[in-house]
């Protein structure tokens, strides 16, 4: 196995388990608590944040390397236009989030519905910004950057799945007046956000690095 394929491995599992964008890096909170309540539209937003992630980091990874700014064989900056990259990219997930609105209220309108009010959200989900922002900040090539999406988004998903089931035991638990609906909720998902802080370094040590 190459070094570059381990790498592109540990930066896959590291968004899944180690750096998960919602229970380690508290980005992504709104749908993360307003979508998990049934495990059928936790799973719809995450496949749907993961497929915004993956294409806004395709099409705002090039644009920052190219025209925001670029760079020349010696390895200076052509000209610096990088004070609007929150501007350019938000604008690019904006784009990518109708679209996908579109093709899911044509094709999927169950979901479309169930979505409700959170799927033009997803177009605010700082996730997703922080996502493309931060490959850039890391100094990722393209392929890592995909790579890091995809697996933010794959860890997006584990987390919406994973509090989807535990929100449903704890309605079931019946807690006490003041405990119920958020306090509840934000207790839970503290502890599973604390569960997440046992996978620190394992995905170093699996892959040597």
């Amino acid at each position: 196995m190459s070094e570059y394929t381990v790498q592109l491995a540990v930066i896959f599992f590291s968004m899944i388990l180690v750096d998960n964008y919602v229970l380690v890096q508290f980005l992504g909170i709104c749908p993360f608590l307003g979508v998990s309540k049934k495990l059928d539209s936790a799973v719809g937003m995450s496949l749907a944040v993961t497929f915004v992630m993956v294409l806004a980091t395709a099409a705002t990874w090039p644009i920052q390397t190219f025209l925001l700014t670029p760079v020349d064989a010696a390895g200076q900056l052509k000209w610096d236009l990088g004070y609007l990259q929150t501007i350019v990219f938000i604008l690019i997930i904006a784009v990518l989030v109708q679209l996908l609105e579109s093709i899911l209220k044509k094709f999927i309108p169950a979901l479309y519905r169930a979505l409700g009010v959170y799927l033009p959200l997803i177009t605010t989900n700082c996730t997703i910004l922080g996502v493309t922002v931060l490959n850039i900040d890391n100094g990722y090539d393209f392929l890592e950057s995909i790579i890091c999406a995809a697996g933010a988004g794959i860890g997006y998903l584990v987390a919406m799945v994973l509090f989807s089931g535990v929100r449903r035991r704890v309605e079931a638990a019946m807690p006490p007046k003041c405990f119920r609906d958020l306090p509840i909720t934000l207790v839970a998902a503290a502890m599973v956000s604390l569960s997440f802080m046992g996978f620190g370094g394992i995905v170093e040590n699996i892959f040597g690095v």
